[in-house]
Protein backbone atom coordinates (compact mmCIF):
# COMPACT_ATOMS: atom_id res chain seq x y z
CA UNK A 1 0.00 0.00 0.00
CA UNK A 2 2.83 2.36 0.86
CA UNK A 3 4.52 1.51 -2.43
CA UNK A 4 1.33 2.22 -4.40
CA UNK A 5 0.84 5.50 -2.58
CA UNK A 6 4.41 6.59 -3.32
CA UNK A 7 4.00 5.64 -6.98
CA UNK A 8 0.78 7.61 -7.21
CA UNK A 9 2.37 10.61 -5.51
CA UNK A 10 5.35 10.51 -7.86
CA UNK A 11 3.07 10.30 -10.87
CA UNK A 12 1.03 13.29 -9.71
CA UNK A 13 4.21 15.20 -9.03
CA UNK A 14 5.68 14.54 -12.47
CA UNK A 15 2.43 15.28 -14.42
CA UNK A 16 2.01 19.06 -14.98
CA UNK A 17 -1.37 20.59 -14.50
CA UNK A 18 -3.44 22.14 -17.31
CA UNK A 19 -2.96 25.62 -15.91
CA UNK A 20 0.79 25.08 -15.80
CA UNK A 21 0.76 24.05 -19.46
CA UNK A 22 -1.22 27.13 -20.38
CA UNK A 23 1.17 29.40 -18.51
CA UNK A 24 4.21 27.83 -20.17
CA UNK A 25 2.50 28.05 -23.57
CA UNK A 26 1.71 31.73 -23.10
CA UNK A 27 5.26 32.44 -21.97
CA UNK A 28 6.66 30.61 -24.99
CA UNK A 29 4.41 32.54 -27.34
CA UNK A 30 5.37 35.77 -25.63
CA UNK A 31 9.04 34.96 -26.14
CA UNK A 32 8.41 34.22 -29.81
CA UNK A 33 6.56 37.49 -30.23
CA UNK A 34 9.38 39.40 -28.53
CA UNK A 35 11.85 37.79 -30.95
CA UNK A 36 9.60 38.55 -33.95
CA UNK A 37 8.95 34.85 -34.65
CA UNK A 38 5.22 34.72 -34.16
CA UNK A 39 1.99 36.63 -34.29
CA UNK A 40 -1.28 36.48 -32.45
CA UNK A 41 -4.63 36.80 -34.11
CA UNK A 42 -7.54 37.84 -31.99
CA UNK A 43 -10.88 38.12 -33.69
CA UNK A 44 -10.48 40.25 -36.84
CA UNK A 45 -7.73 42.43 -35.44
CA UNK A 46 -4.01 41.83 -35.19
CA UNK A 47 -1.14 42.39 -32.81
CA UNK A 48 1.38 44.99 -33.90
CA UNK A 49 4.87 43.78 -33.07
CA UNK A 50 6.97 45.97 -30.84
CA UNK A 51 10.54 45.84 -29.62
CA UNK A 52 10.72 43.48 -26.67
CA UNK A 53 7.00 43.32 -25.88
CA UNK A 54 3.82 41.73 -27.11
CA UNK A 55 2.75 44.85 -28.98
CA UNK A 56 -0.76 46.25 -28.83
CA UNK A 57 -4.00 45.17 -30.36
CA UNK A 58 -5.04 46.94 -33.54
CA UNK A 59 -8.80 46.91 -34.14
CA UNK A 60 -10.10 46.26 -37.64
CA UNK A 61 -10.65 49.35 -39.82
CA UNK A 62 -14.22 50.63 -39.96
CA UNK A 63 -16.28 50.00 -43.05
CA UNK A 64 -15.79 52.64 -45.74
CA UNK A 65 -18.72 55.07 -45.77
CA UNK A 66 -19.08 58.12 -48.00
CA UNK A 67 -18.73 61.35 -46.05
CA UNK A 68 -22.11 62.74 -47.10
CA UNK A 69 -23.83 59.60 -45.76
CA UNK A 70 -22.90 60.73 -42.26
CA UNK A 71 -24.53 64.14 -42.65
CA UNK A 72 -27.59 64.78 -40.52
CA UNK A 73 -30.50 67.06 -41.26
CA UNK A 74 -29.15 69.53 -38.71
CA UNK A 75 -25.79 69.59 -40.51
CA UNK A 76 -27.43 70.46 -43.81
CA UNK A 77 -29.66 73.14 -42.31
CA UNK A 78 -26.78 74.81 -40.45
CA UNK A 79 -24.42 75.05 -43.43
CA UNK A 80 -25.59 78.54 -44.42
CA UNK A 81 -25.22 79.73 -40.83
CA UNK A 82 -21.84 78.22 -40.00
CA UNK A 83 -20.19 78.48 -43.43
CA UNK A 84 -21.32 81.79 -44.85
CA UNK A 85 -18.22 82.52 -46.92
CA UNK A 86 -18.24 79.21 -48.86
CA UNK A 87 -21.99 79.60 -49.38
CA UNK A 88 -21.45 83.09 -50.78
CA UNK A 89 -18.86 81.72 -53.19
CA UNK A 90 -21.26 78.94 -54.17
CA UNK A 91 -23.85 81.56 -55.10
CA UNK A 92 -21.17 83.43 -57.03
CA UNK A 93 -20.29 80.24 -58.89
CA UNK A 94 -23.87 79.74 -60.02
CA UNK A 95 -24.25 83.40 -60.95
CA UNK A 96 -21.11 83.61 -63.07
CA UNK A 97 -21.85 80.29 -64.71
CA UNK A 98 -25.01 81.90 -66.03
CA UNK A 99 -23.10 85.02 -67.07
CA UNK A 100 -20.33 83.09 -68.81
CA UNK A 101 -22.66 80.92 -70.87
CA UNK A 102 -24.78 83.86 -72.06
CA UNK A 103 -22.32 86.77 -72.31
CA UNK A 104 -21.80 88.52 -75.63
CA UNK A 105 -18.30 87.70 -76.88
CA UNK A 106 -16.08 90.57 -78.05
CA UNK A 107 -15.70 90.29 -81.84
CA UNK A 108 -12.31 89.70 -83.41
CA UNK A 109 -10.56 92.97 -84.17
CA UNK A 110 -12.51 94.94 -81.57
CA UNK A 111 -10.80 96.45 -78.50
CA UNK A 112 -11.15 94.49 -75.26
CA UNK A 113 -14.01 95.39 -72.96
CA UNK A 114 -12.51 96.55 -69.67
CA UNK A 115 -14.79 97.73 -66.89
CA UNK A 116 -11.87 99.57 -65.27
CA UNK A 117 -11.51 101.66 -68.42
CA UNK A 118 -15.25 102.34 -68.39
CA UNK A 119 -15.09 103.52 -64.78
CA UNK A 120 -12.15 105.88 -65.45
CA UNK A 121 -13.35 107.52 -68.67
CA UNK A 122 -13.53 110.95 -67.01
CA UNK A 123 -10.00 110.64 -65.61
CA UNK A 124 -8.69 109.55 -69.00
CA UNK A 125 -10.24 112.59 -70.67
CA UNK A 126 -8.76 114.89 -68.02
CA UNK A 127 -5.26 113.48 -68.39
CA UNK A 128 -5.52 113.56 -72.18
CA UNK A 129 -6.37 117.26 -72.12
CA UNK A 130 -3.84 118.12 -69.39
CA UNK A 131 -0.43 116.57 -70.21
CA UNK A 132 1.30 118.38 -67.35
CA UNK A 133 -0.95 116.66 -64.82
CA UNK A 134 -0.28 113.33 -66.47
CA UNK A 135 3.46 113.94 -66.19
CA UNK A 136 3.17 114.98 -62.53
CA UNK A 137 1.18 111.88 -61.59
CA UNK A 138 3.62 109.68 -63.50
CA UNK A 139 6.53 111.20 -61.59
CA UNK A 140 4.79 110.68 -58.25
CA UNK A 141 4.06 107.08 -59.21
CA UNK A 142 7.75 106.56 -60.01
CA UNK A 143 8.63 107.93 -56.56
CA UNK A 144 6.23 105.40 -55.03
CA UNK A 145 7.92 102.56 -56.94
CA UNK A 146 11.23 103.83 -55.58
CA UNK A 147 9.78 103.72 -52.06
CA UNK A 148 8.80 100.08 -52.56
CA UNK A 149 12.26 99.20 -53.82
CA UNK A 150 14.00 101.10 -51.04
CA UNK A 151 11.95 99.39 -48.33
CA UNK A 152 12.52 95.89 -49.72
CA UNK A 153 16.27 96.49 -49.99
CA UNK A 154 16.36 98.03 -46.50
CA UNK A 155 14.61 94.99 -45.01
CA UNK A 156 17.20 92.72 -46.63
CA UNK A 157 20.48 94.64 -46.38
CA UNK A 158 19.97 96.57 -43.13
CA UNK A 159 17.52 94.48 -41.09
CA UNK A 160 18.70 91.12 -42.41
CA UNK A 161 15.24 89.92 -43.49
CA UNK A 162 15.43 88.72 -47.10
CA UNK A 163 11.87 87.41 -47.44
CA UNK A 164 10.52 90.47 -49.28
CA UNK A 165 13.53 90.51 -51.62
CA UNK A 166 13.14 86.80 -52.37
CA UNK A 167 9.45 87.35 -53.02
CA UNK A 168 10.21 90.19 -55.44
CA UNK A 169 12.71 88.00 -57.30
CA UNK A 170 10.15 85.22 -57.61
CA UNK A 171 7.47 87.65 -58.74
CA UNK A 172 9.43 89.53 -61.41
CA UNK A 173 10.84 86.30 -62.86
CA UNK A 174 7.36 84.81 -63.17
CA UNK A 175 6.07 88.10 -64.59
CA UNK A 176 8.76 88.02 -67.25
CA UNK A 177 7.88 84.45 -68.23
CA UNK A 178 4.16 85.23 -68.49
CA UNK A 179 4.80 88.54 -70.25
CA UNK A 180 6.84 86.80 -72.93
CA UNK A 181 4.36 83.95 -73.23
CA UNK A 182 1.38 86.20 -74.01
CA UNK A 183 2.04 89.73 -75.23
CA UNK A 184 -1.17 91.70 -74.92
CA UNK A 185 -1.84 94.63 -77.26
CA UNK A 186 -1.29 98.12 -75.89
CA UNK A 187 -4.68 99.54 -74.83
CA UNK A 188 -6.22 102.15 -77.08
CA UNK A 189 -5.74 105.66 -75.71
CA UNK A 190 -2.56 104.82 -73.79
CA UNK A 191 -1.05 107.94 -72.22
CA UNK A 192 2.68 107.43 -71.82
CA UNK A 193 5.18 109.64 -70.03
CA UNK A 194 8.94 109.85 -70.05
CA UNK A 195 9.06 110.00 -66.24
CA UNK A 196 6.80 107.00 -65.68
CA UNK A 197 8.43 103.81 -64.43
CA UNK A 198 10.17 102.29 -66.31
CA UNK A 199 11.56 105.72 -67.13
CA UNK A 200 12.12 106.67 -70.75
CA UNK A 201 9.00 105.47 -72.59
CA UNK A 202 10.49 101.99 -72.96
CA UNK A 203 8.47 98.85 -73.63
CA UNK A 204 7.01 96.87 -70.75
CA UNK A 205 4.93 93.80 -69.96
CA UNK A 206 1.24 94.40 -69.45
CA UNK A 207 0.48 91.13 -67.66
CA UNK A 208 0.75 91.39 -64.78
CA UNK A 209 1.29 94.67 -62.93
CA UNK A 210 4.65 94.74 -61.17
CA UNK A 211 3.69 98.12 -59.65
CA UNK A 212 0.82 96.57 -57.71
CA UNK A 213 2.59 93.31 -56.84
CA UNK A 214 5.67 95.09 -55.49
CA UNK A 215 3.54 97.33 -53.30
CA UNK A 216 1.67 94.31 -51.90
CA UNK A 217 4.94 92.53 -51.09
CA UNK A 218 6.24 95.57 -49.19
CA UNK A 219 2.92 96.04 -47.37
CA UNK A 220 2.80 92.41 -46.22
CA UNK A 221 6.33 92.69 -44.85
CA UNK A 222 5.35 95.83 -42.96
CA UNK A 223 2.46 93.97 -41.38
CA UNK A 224 4.76 91.17 -40.26
CA UNK A 225 6.84 93.79 -38.48
CA UNK A 226 3.66 95.44 -37.10
CA UNK A 227 4.33 98.68 -38.95
CA UNK A 228 0.62 99.18 -39.37
CA UNK A 229 0.55 102.88 -40.27
CA UNK A 230 3.18 102.44 -42.97
CA UNK A 231 1.37 99.39 -44.33
CA UNK A 232 -1.95 101.22 -44.57
CA UNK A 233 -0.18 104.14 -46.26
CA UNK A 234 1.26 101.81 -48.89
CA UNK A 235 -2.15 100.22 -49.42
CA UNK A 236 -3.78 103.62 -49.97
CA UNK A 237 -1.04 104.67 -52.39
CA UNK A 238 -1.44 101.35 -54.18
CA UNK A 239 -5.14 102.04 -54.74
CA UNK A 240 -4.35 105.50 -56.13
CA UNK A 241 -1.67 103.95 -58.31
CA UNK A 242 -4.17 101.43 -59.70
CA UNK A 243 -6.68 104.19 -60.50
CA UNK A 244 -3.97 106.17 -62.31
CA UNK A 245 -2.85 103.12 -64.32
CA UNK A 246 -6.43 102.54 -65.44
CA UNK A 247 -6.91 106.22 -66.25
CA UNK A 248 -3.78 106.33 -68.40
CA UNK A 249 -4.62 102.93 -69.93
CA UNK A 250 -1.27 101.67 -68.68
CA UNK A 251 -2.73 98.35 -67.55
CA UNK A 252 -5.88 96.34 -68.01
CA UNK A 253 -7.98 95.64 -64.93
CA UNK A 254 -6.98 91.98 -65.00
CA UNK A 255 -3.31 93.01 -64.84
CA UNK A 256 -3.93 94.86 -61.59
CA UNK A 257 -6.06 92.10 -60.05
CA UNK A 258 -3.49 89.42 -60.84
CA UNK A 259 -0.74 91.71 -59.56
CA UNK A 260 -2.53 91.84 -56.21
CA UNK A 261 -2.81 88.06 -56.07
CA UNK A 262 0.76 87.60 -57.27
CA UNK A 263 2.11 89.74 -54.44
CA UNK A 264 0.31 87.59 -51.87
CA UNK A 265 1.26 84.32 -53.59
CA UNK A 266 4.97 85.02 -53.96
CA UNK A 267 5.24 86.37 -50.43
CA UNK A 268 3.82 83.04 -49.24
CA UNK A 269 6.22 81.08 -51.46
CA UNK A 270 9.17 83.10 -50.18
CA UNK A 271 8.10 82.29 -46.62
CA UNK A 272 7.99 78.58 -47.46
CA UNK A 273 11.45 78.85 -49.02
CA UNK A 274 12.86 80.48 -45.89
CA UNK A 275 11.27 77.83 -43.68
CA UNK A 276 12.61 74.93 -45.75
CA UNK A 277 16.05 76.56 -45.91
CA UNK A 278 16.16 76.93 -42.11
CA UNK A 279 15.02 73.33 -41.64
CA UNK A 280 17.67 72.06 -44.04
CA UNK A 281 20.34 74.17 -42.37
CA UNK A 282 19.38 72.84 -38.93
CA UNK A 283 19.52 69.26 -40.21
CA UNK A 284 22.96 69.77 -41.77
CA UNK A 285 24.24 71.43 -38.60
CA UNK A 286 22.99 68.58 -36.41
CA UNK A 287 24.67 66.05 -38.72
CA UNK A 288 27.94 67.97 -38.57
CA UNK A 289 27.97 68.70 -42.31
CA UNK A 290 28.38 72.43 -41.94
Amino acid sequence: MRTAAKSTTATLTRRPSASSLDNHSIQDRGAEMAEGKGSVIKGKGSVIKGSGDLGHYKPPPPAAVAAFMRWTREDVMSVAKLHRVPCAFAVGLLFFMGVEYTIFMVPTGSPPLDLGFVATVSLHRLLSSWPELNTLLAALNTVFVGMQTAYILWAWLIEGRPRAAISALFMFTCRGILGCSTQLPLPQGFLGSGVDFPVGNVSFFLFFSGHVAGSVIASLDMRRMQRWELAWTFDALNVLQAVRLLGTRGHYTIDLAVGLGAGILFDHLAGNYEKSHRTRGTALHSNGEC
